[in-house]
């Protein structure tokens, strides 16, 4: 019998009937009525007759059929069924899929993170999820290497999440040493990695980063008897979370009331790049009303002892102070980290849009550093859905039956 050829593979039509067009020493393409094309070993083992999937056209070529179909007579040469190896080696794959990063974390997770908190859970499983899922998750847990985990964490120190990368060894490592301890593992390659990241930084300013003890700040705010000036500094320090001296010396010449937007030169930022602060509607609803009373100088925030300088360093941390947070629960810089664990890990926005909005340096995965209106749109409604979010906080506070959400646009 003539074997097929290529061209008779590919103009095959379909019938009233599915149709065998063999090619010789059992294998045949099977042609159906609906026109699909599928090639098939037809063989005996152990006196019954059987029939072995191989694939199916156009995905398997004629070539690559006659490949298969020869591999599996040289397995029943040797008194092996191909059709149970190829059961083998399906349940080997189900087992690898059983077995893989991803697979393991999620057992973990769900055994043990039921007992903690949902404000506990919250952490690992971002990283989980958006960190190590998409680079490991797939890959057998046994045979993830030390260099292999280190790659990973080496993209999440690149877009400026240091202390991320650290938290995610942390939990890479918790999800290894239940792989070892169920049997799925051999060891732990996160310990491997020791010292392979660049220190955390040392120096922690006091912040109050759990929703309701933030919520309980918001309505403390709002209270404040001290004054106008230096209650609307508190406030826009928690919308607005930039760096305690660059708030008190905003001027209003830096305020595009059109664009609703907040101006900071170049001179006036730590990092020496000029920035750009989306505002609020509540943000803007404040500096209307404050513009009222200091809006013929040049500070936003001027100092009581005269309009030729801006509010002094002490100004937010004695309100503080005076609200009853200790240095050791709440400082002026601490809004800024208050916003960043918030924004992350309970909101959800995209780091790289929070460590531009805090003004850090951001480089992105070209290693380029961003300029100051990269990706505006959306940290603008970051902003925007950080200012409703913490309005909810505080209804929340005063006791409000108020859900809070996802407030991510």
């Amino acid at each position: 019998m003539a074997k097929l050829t290529a061209t008779e593979v590919k103009q095959a039509k379909p019938g009233d009937k599915d149709r065998k067009l063999s090619d010789g020493g059992g294998l045949f393409l099977m042609v159906t009525r609906n026109g699909g094309k599928r090639w098939r070993y037809k063989y005996r083992y152990a006196g019954k007759e059987k029939l072995l999937a191989l694939g199916t056209y156009p995905e398997l070529s004629l070539a690559d059929a006659r490949k298969r179909h020869q591999d599996a007579r040289d397995r029943l040469a040797q008194g092996i069924d191909p059709g149970q190896v190829r059961k083998v080696e399906k349940l080997t794959r189900h087992q690898a899929a059983a077995d893989s990063f991803e697979a393991v974390a999620l057992e973990w997770f769900n055994q043990l993170m039921p007992r903690k908190s949902e404000s506990y859970r919250v952490r690992p499983r971002r990283i989980l999820e958006k960190d190590l899922f998409p680079h490991l998750g797939n890959n057998p847990i046994a045979t993830i290497t030390a260099p292999e985990l280190l790659a990973t964490l080496r993209r999440i120190e690149a877009r400026g999440a240091l202390d991320i990368a650290h938290r995610a060894r942390q939990t890479a490592g918790q999800v290894f040493r239940y792989a070892v301890a169920t049997g799925r593992a051999e060891r732990d390659p996160s310990g491997d990695l020791r010292g392979a990241l660049p220190p955390k930084h040392k120096k922690h300013h006091a912040a109050i980063i759990d929703p309701p003890g933030v919520g309980r700040l918001m309505v403390a705010i709002d209270n404040y008897q001290g004054g106008p000036v230096v209650k609307a500094a508190l406030q826009l320090s928690a919308l607005l979370f930039q760096r305690p001296g660059e708030l008190r010396a905003m001027e209003w010449a830096e305020i595009d009331w059109e664009a609703e937007r907040w101006e900071l030169p170049a001179d006036r930022m730590k990092m020496r790049q000029p920035h750009i602060v989306p505002l609020s509607r509540q943000a803007l609803e404040i500096l209307r009303e404050l513009h009222k009373l200091t809006g013929r100088g040049r500070y936003v925030f001027p100092s009581p002892r005269g309009g030729s300088r801006s509010l002094s360093e002490n100004g937010v941390r004695v309100a503080l102070r005076t609200m009853g947070y200790t240095n050791d629960q709440m400082t002026a810089h601490g809004f800024r980290a208050m916003a960043r664990t918030l924004l992350d890990e309970v909101l959800g926005y995209r780091v790289d849009w929070i460590e531009h909005q805090l003004a850090h340096a951001v480089k992105d995965a070209n290693g380029r550093a961003y300029n100051r209106t990269s990706h505006l749109e959306g940290r603008a409604k970051m902003m925007q859905g950080w200012a409703d979010y913490l309005d909810a906080l505080k209804a929340q506070a005063q006791g409000g039956n108020v859900i809070v959400g996802q407030f991510q646009k």
